[in-house]
């Protein structure tokens, strides 16, 4: 039975606007909205997060506070997400991402980072460690990662995953998945305030950047990026229903990468465990600055 999620608290809503506030910086392909907290240190550091397919910027709020001490902490809203352009092919790859994630850090002057997606945003991350960013990525986190349905193998899964995903967006529209899906992404141990910011963050999904993921999550396959170039580590909540934990493992493999589970974790682990996913990161940025 689908378990209605309640209202984000007004303190979550307030760190939001004081501390992780929507900003906006012009690409050569449009404009691009992205997420900051922390300051970038020397040598122009700094940790990036790519949230995944039903999400935004906003879902890294308390990872990306509690990393703010570090360093500076971007979180975008992917193309056709929050205030962004959206791409400009209707079927886009995940090259397409790639390259507007590379004309977003340009503009905000990063030159190096530890990358770190979540589900769909695994797929970019990986484009883009294995293209554009081969230099400035330092180290890779995936957490919850997908291998996309890009593969021949799969054609005829693809077909089904992409018709089903347009149909349920047609029949339930944004608001009926905010609604009904948010506790899907959760752990036997949700808490409402994690449930609330699932569906907060689901609510503001965009038709068309949505379809556009939708196609792109179709049209990839992450084998197509690997092995990588830098270290690389792959997370995921012991719980995961979505991205579940044996195909993560496949994953890692693939990366020839270690693999750790996190701890009462669903497939939304940034919202529901934020301490544990920024702790994650923050010992990858430890390793990439010595």
């Amino acid at each position: 039975m689908d378990i209605l999620a309640p209202e984000p608290s007004r303190a979550t809503l307030d760190l939001l606007a004081e501390r992780f506030a929507e900003r906006s910086v012009q690409t050569p392909d449009g404009a691009q909205s992205y997420r900051q907290a922390g300051a970038q240190t020397e040598g122009g550091m700094a940790i990036v997060l790519l949230h995944g397919i039903g999400s935004g910027a906003g879902s890294w709020l308390h990872a990306a506070l509690a990393l703010a001490g570090r360093t500076r902490v971007i979180a975008w809203d992917a193309p056709g997400y929050g205030q962004s352009a959206p791409l400009a092919p209707e079927s886009p790859g995940a090259e397409d991402y790639a390259l507007r994630l590379h004309q977003m850090l340009d503009a905000l002057g990063v030159e190096r980072c530890v990358l770190a997606g979540h589900s769909l945003g695994t797929l970019m991350a990986t484009a883009y460690a294995h293209g554009p960013g081969r230099q400035r990525v330092q180290r890779l986190i995936l957490l919850s990662p997908t291998r996309g349905y890009g593969n021949p193998a799969l054609a005829e899964r693809q077909e089904a995953v992409r018709a089903e995903r347009l149909r349920i967006l047609e029949t339930e529209g944004i608001a009926g998945m905010a609604r009904t899906r948010p506790a899907k992404m959760l752990s036997s141990e949700r808490a409402p305030e994690a449930l609330a910011w699932v569906r907060w963050n689901m609510e503001r999904l965009n038709l068309a950047g949505y379809r556009q993921a939708v196609q792109m999550l179709c049209n990839a396959d992450m084998a197509r990026y690997a092995p990588a170039a830098m270290p690389v580590e792959v997370h995921s909540g012991d719980e995961d229903t979505v991205t579940i934990p044996a195909n993560c493992r496949a994953i890692a493999a693939m990366f020839d990468a270690p693999y750790a589970p996190i701890a009462a974790a669903g497939h939304a682990c940034p919202i529901e465990r934020p301490a544990a996913v920024a702790a994650i990161i923050e010992n990858a940025y430890a390793s990439a600055v010595h």
